[in-house]
């Protein structure tokens, strides 16, 4: 019975553990791509939201991600999308997971609202494993591939339409005004805008 009981008592510490270790490499990976300056990367998209590749630039919970076929801005209220093929803005309120999707470090605003975590150590690296508290979340489940930099370099995330992957990479803190994060119309004359909210 003690050898049961001790048992027990390892396997919920190892547990225990693996959940402190994925928060600890999430809380370092967020203070050292949360600035408040701002910063830039390369990214790749491919899933139920469609494919793209281009650049983001963040800053706290405000992003900017252009693609050759649209430009997205979100000042962390509002989000304007402009389509290049139409020359149509729509303005949103979006859904978390259309955040992640054209923000690929979304996930160091949310692990800390309701999400079981895990984590193991990877080449290079670490994986941590997030899986919602309440299935009814957008985001239900969710993969970081984090590096030694604590830099994350893979997101692959499940919502109901499925699994979608977000390869980044070339990462760099730089300066960034606020004004970046939202949409100026002087800069897109003939934009039709179509306010969606």
């Amino acid at each position: 019975m003690k050898r049961i009981l001790f048992a027990i008592v390892c396997m919920l510490a190892t547990i225990t553990g693996n959940a402190q270790t994925a928060k600890q490499i999430l809380d370092k990976t967020a203070a050292n791509v949360n600035t408040k300056s701002g910063a830039t990367a390369f990214f790749v998209m491919k899933g139920k939201y469609g494919n793209a590749a281009g650049t983001i630039a963040i800053k706290g919970k405000k992003f900017m991600a252009n693609t050759p076929q649209a430009k997205t801005w979100y000042d962390g209220k509002t989000q304007w999308t402009y389509m290049a093929s139409t020359e149509e803005v729509n303005v949103s309120t979006p859904t978390q997971a259309q955040q992640q999707m054209m923000n690929p470090y979304r996930f160091i605003n949310l692990y800390n609202m309701g999400y079981d975590m895990t984590s193991k150590t990877v080449s290079n690296g670490y994986e941590v494993h997030l899986t919602a508290n309440n299935p009814q979340r957008t985001i239900t489940e969710m993969y970081i591939t984090i590096n030694n930099q604590y830099i994350p370099t893979y997101v692959k995330m499940k919502t109901a339409k499925g699994w979608s992957e977000i390869a980044i990479s070339k990462f760099k803190k730089e300066k960034i005004k606020d004004s970046q994060f939202r949409f100026n119309a002087k800069d897109f004359p003939n934009a039709e805008v179509i306010d969606l909210r």
